[in-house]
């Protein structure tokens, strides 16, 4: 994770070819379609971030994987980026929607949703994530959490994995000691305090889920995996009045 847009590089080369900018680090294959709210966003049929389907027709993602709704392929119950396995569901996108106070250069308010054309199929392999609510429990530092993705599985690699990958990080506190002033209340750090567990590229956008609620978006950082630096992710719970004021207005 570098602190910059961590997908950018991703819209002009390979899928294989993945610029360091991204980010699934000590983690290990997940149970295929288990993981039922994960999307993979695509682009000329090539993965370039992640997804977390809320809605049966809306999709959470990262600001800074922003691309015109005619040029994204939202794919759900996908596991092997490499094959086709049938039962994906590939949907065009109606809308996507930035957050009107999205900072592209501190990657303040790194959120955006996206209007399925169709509502998903749900069943047993596509389910969307629980966002939590005010009376939602807060989750607190050392919380255990899952983020998962399609991201490389090694610092400084430029090959994506194939299949999903999920990896527990841990919610580090006081995140302000490692990034300064770059951290605001929108924002969340999650990693291991030893290192050698993270998201990286390649799964910017994917979703951070911490006792089943769907927590916090793969933002920035700085590097992949590193003790001194842990990933940041968007703050779900700040926004949700937001998403659901944007669902029940955009409901035709």
């Amino acid at each position: 994770m570098q602190h910059c847009v961590k997908c950018s590089l991703l819209f002009i080369i390979p899928i294989i070819q993945v610029s360091l900018q991204q980010r699934i680090i000590g983690g290990q294959e997940v149970e295929p379609y288990s993981i039922k709210y994960q999307v993979s966003l695509q682009y000329n049929n090539q993965h370039y971030c992640g997804g977390t389907l809320i809605h049966p027709q809306w999709v959470v993602s990262a600001a800074h994987c922003w691309k015109p709704n005619y040029l994204i392929k939202v794919v759900l119950s996908e596991h092997d980026l490499f094959k086709k396995e049938g039962v994906e569901q590939v949907i065009n996108v109606a809308r996507t929607l930035v957050y009107y106070l999205y900072n592209y250069r501190t990657f303040d308010n790194d959120i955006m949703l996206l209007k399925l054309e169709q509502p998903a199929d749900l069943n047993a392999n596509v389910e969307p994530v629980q966002l939590p609510s005010e009376n939602t429990p807060p989750f607190y530092g050392g919380m255990m959490c899952a983020v998962s993705g399609w991201g490389v599985t090694q610092v400084y690699s430029y090959y994506l994995s194939s299949v999903l990958r999920a990896v527990d990080v841990q919610i580090i506190p006081n995140c302000q000691y490692y990034y300064y002033s770059r951290i605001t209340d929108n924002m969340v750090c999650a990693g291991s305090p030893l290192g050698g567990k993270d998201s990286c590229q390649g799964d910017s956008g994917g979703p951070l889920v911490c006792n089943g609620y769907f927590e916090g978006i793969v933002s920035w950082g700085i590097g992949c995996a590193n003790p001194y630096f842990p990933g940041v992710y968007t703050k779900v719970r700040n926004y949700i009045r937001w998403i659901n004021w944007i669902i029940d207005t955009n409901s035709d």
